[in-house]
């Protein structure tokens, strides 16, 4: 199993680039090989901020994890996703999804309705575009027709975040894998990687053609309880968002705190190897503690355990 890092790009008052391009080096000279950074609806624009860092940064990978396709139309997302591939030399991989209820009509005011019909469209756009080709998709919700001249670096691979059965199957039939968060190893193995994997080989592709990259705070700790308690602070929202609950609901987990892998080398190296065990390709640490000694040591047992 492979295993890289999530690094989000945080803008509280100020864009600190410069901290952000850092961090991203000494991750790179540690021997990740790729970091994966989200888009939250309040933050700095992601792909802007990787193309910063791909000119800076020049051997490291870069991933979005993940893109929300409601307040941008395919075309302007593969203009955006190809510009960046090509400042970095080929390094992106595009991860997309349908954000939640509460941000797309709460925030934006776009309709949430039909979520697997509204990717399905987007995916119709999308993917001719970023392998080279022109679209001409003609949907109810979303229509794409045009062609992106910019085709010199092959396209990025598109992950789709999937946790139901139905967007499941779609990124096992379309995409290059999917992108999990919240989800613990019995899902993984019991839901997640046999609906993916079936959906592949039901589409004429082979189950080894889709990737399950599985998303999970993460500290090595010899004060447990210290960093439940920060992880509760950070990770509490997601209780209450009915994609992730129902992840949580499925482990039988009470809270995300449950889902967080916390505790001394030994507890959290047994915990990832459930991960490999349950058919996981790509394990992507969210490294949470505050305490720099802790978040040391945790990248270091990461490193240690990367291919294992």
């Amino acid at each position: 199993m492979e295993i890289t890092l999530m690094h989000a790009v945080d803008g509280r008052k100020t864009l600190h680039l410069d901290d952000y391009i850092a961090a991203l080096a000494r991750f790179e000279s540690e021997g990740f090989a790729r970091i994966w950074a989200t888009q939250m609806p309040n933050d700095p624009d992601t792909l802007t901020v990787l193309a910063v860092a791909g000119r800076e940064v020049p051997r490291i990978e870069f991933a979005t994890g993940v893109l929300p396709i409601q307040p941008q139309h395919p075309m302007n997302l593969a203009q955006r996703a190809l510009t960046v591939n090509a400042i970095t030399g080929g390094r992106l991989t595009l991860g997309i999804g349908l954000t939640h209820q509460v941000v797309t009509e709460g925030m934006w005011g776009i309709p949430y309705d039909r979520p697997l019909r509204r990717m399905g469209e987007y995916l119709d756009g999308l993917l001719p575009l970023l392998s080279g080709q022109p679209a001409d998709a003609s949907g109810e919700l979303i229509t794409t027709r045009g062609a992106m001249s910019l085709t010199e670096e092959p396209g990025p691979p598109v992950y789709l975040a999937a946790l139901g059965p139905q967007l499941l199957a779609l990124a096992g039939r379309r995409t290059a894998g999917t992108v999990t968060w919240m989800t613990g190893p019995q899902t993984l193995r019991d839901h997640i990687v046999p609906g993916l994997r079936a959906a592949a080989e039901t589409a004429g592709r082979r189950a080894s053609d889709v990737r399950t990259v599985a998303f999970l705070p993460i500290a090595v700790t010899d004060d447990a309880e210290a960093a439940k308690t920060t992880a509760a602070r950070q990770f509490a929202m997601y209780n209450s968002l009915p994609s992730y609950r129902a992840m949580l609901d499925r482990e039988g987990y009470d809270t995300p705190v449950d889902a967080a892998i916390i505790g001394d080398a030994a507890s959290v190296r047994t915990r990832v190897g459930a991960l490999a065990d349950a058919g996981v390709d790509e394990f992507v640490g969210i490294v949470f503690d505050r305490d720099e000694q802790v978040r040391d040591r945790t990248r270091a047992l990461l490193r240690e355990l990367d291919g294992q």
